[in-house]
């Protein structure tokens, strides 16, 4: 199983930052990769369209509010991996609290690619997401 993770430290306190992207629905308020979501299921499954056209079905698998994470599985998408379990996680920053770090990770099974390309696959998505969470926050 293969994995990667990416941090950035972000202009905003945990708190507020959570409530930007603690809800799993909510990709589209801070990532312009992910135009549109759809919540099924109750908010537990989300249905995602990034520019292309390609859709992406992710199922929350775990919700932890007041340590402000949540993990999820891909269930379809256009990526050569299986087995897909990520999780997005907002840390306080010790003395600090006008700053958070947001950490973006995951785990998978390479799926007709090498490790190797799919580790540099989601470390430029969750690089390249949180890039555009700081500027978001920073507007």
């Amino acid at each position: 199983m293969a994995s990667t993770s990416i941090s950035r430290i972000v202009p905003a306190s945990p708190d507020k930052v959570w409530s930007l992207i603690g809800g799993f629905d909510t990709l589209p308020d801070w990532l312009p990769y992910i135009p549109e979501s759809t919540a099924l299921e109750g908010g537990r499954v989300r249905r995602l369209a990034n520019p292309d056209g390609d859709v992406i079905v992710e199922r929350l698998v775990e919700f932890n509010e007041a340590e402000r994470h949540y993990s999820y599985a891909i269930l379809d998408a256009p990526f050569p991996v299986n087995g897909y379990v990520s999780t997005l996680r907002v840390h306080a920053v010790p003395g600090r609290d006008d700053v958070a770090e947001v950490q973006w990770s995951g785990r998978f099974n390479p799926d007709g690619a090498t490790e190797d390309e799919v580790v540099d696959l989601f470390a430029g998505i969750y690089a390249d997401g949180l890039d555009a969470l700081h500027k978001t926050l920073a507007a």
